[in-house]
């Protein structure tokens, strides 16, 4: 009799041990194996319009394969296509169905890297921005134009540029869109702390002053080396109360940045813009001045220099000149060279 109930003892252990490896397998081939351990890591967004047959469109692209059992069943009984999350998201090789699903169920996005600089305009600021975001780049554009909203940050249309300092943010791909500006408002105090902040006290200047003319500076020249010599130049002219009578302010107020000769003409646009006619600065930035931009000015060179012209060997850089007389001699040299180049406007 106990022989017989050892047996059956046996018997039902074996059963269950079976049934134990039958169901831990079963776990561990839909839930618990990595879904492709030749996949490289790979990214894949969901937008604001996907549903879950686009969720795994995009999905089984990523994967390199069919979308697992395990997944889809997770996705039945946890009801997740009533509750994509947008974002995007980083599958590895090491991904199971169970990991990858808690990823998107609980929306565990990977940050992306927002990279904004050599910006000149709000509009080409909107697209840079919504080419690398989910944010549409009309949505931003839609704020350009909301004055209470641009009062409530303490600017206007003109000098909301100096909001923004070019960088490289990571971010949420899905951000929304006055997340966006609190975000970049950050960055504006971080940026501007009690160092930079007195400095600019020291100099005379605002924020959004100095932005204005690290804007300027930056489209007179492109050599680091020689931005702190203009920015210096534009603070003599400045504290003399002289017109800053800078080319592209000109530019700008006609709206034409492939000008390469200034002409007489141009220097009449009627715009606060025209730093020819009007003293002092102009209502605001006429592109995103960068960090380099905006060191220059607060840590301008001191000197005598009250004019510039550029340098006939086309280098991008200046000659620059003392008094007028110094400065038509500069201007010949550079005016001879842009004849001999057929370069008339």
């Amino acid at each position: 009799m106990l022989n017989k109930r050892k047996k059956v003892f046996a018997s039902l252990l074996l059963i269950l041990l079976v049934l134990g490896c039958t169901l831990f397998t079963t776990v561990y081939f839909m839930f618990l194996k990595p879904i492709n351990i030749k996949l490289e890591s790979t990214t894949f967004y969901i937008n604001r319009d996907d549903n879950m047959d686009s969720v795994y469109i995009h999905l089984q692209e990523s994967l390199q394969k069919p979308i697992p059992y395990g997944f889809k069943l997770l996705s039945t009984y946890k009801k997740y296509p009533k509750q994509i999350h947008t974002g995007k998201y980083t599958i590895t090789n090491q991904d199971t169905s169970y990991s990858l699903f808690l990823k998107l169920f609980r929306g565990n996005q990977t940050p992306t890297k927002l990279v904004i600089n050599n910006v000149r305009t709000l509009d080409q600021l909107a697209q840079k921005v919504g080419d690398q975001l989910m944010i549409e780049s009309f949505e931003i554009q839609h704020y350009f134009d909301d004055i209470q909203f641009l009062d409530s940050l303490g600017y206007t249309k003109e000098t909301l540029p100096a909001l923004f300092i070019p960088n490289t943010y990571e971010v949420y791909w899905n951000i929304e869109v006055e997340d966006f500006f609190k975000r970049m408002g950050k960055e504006h105090l971080r940026f501007w702390n009690e160092e930079r902040t007195k400095l600019a006290q020291e100099i005379g200047l605002s924020a959004i002053e100095v932005a204005t003319l690290a804007s300027i500076v930056e489209e007179e020249t492109n050599a680091n080396d020689e931005k702190p010599m203009v920015a210096g130049l534009y603070m003599n002219r400045l504290k003399r109360g002289m017109p800053l009578q800078a080319d592209p302010t000109i530019k700008f107020a006609l709206q034409d940045f492939a000008i390469k000769r200034i002409t007489n003409k141009d220097l009449e646009v009627d715009s606060p813009y025209n730093t020819y006619i009007h003293t002092g600065l102009p209502p605001g930035p006429i592109r995103f001045a960068s960090i380099q931009g905006l060191e220059s000015v607060l840590n301008y060179s001191k000197h005598n220099y009250l004019y510039m012209c550029a340098k006939e060997d086309f280098s991008g850089k200046h000659n620059f000149a003392t008094n007028l007389n110094d400065h038509m001699v500069n201007a010949r040299k550079y005016w001879r060279a842009l004849n001999q180049r057929k370069i008339y406007k």
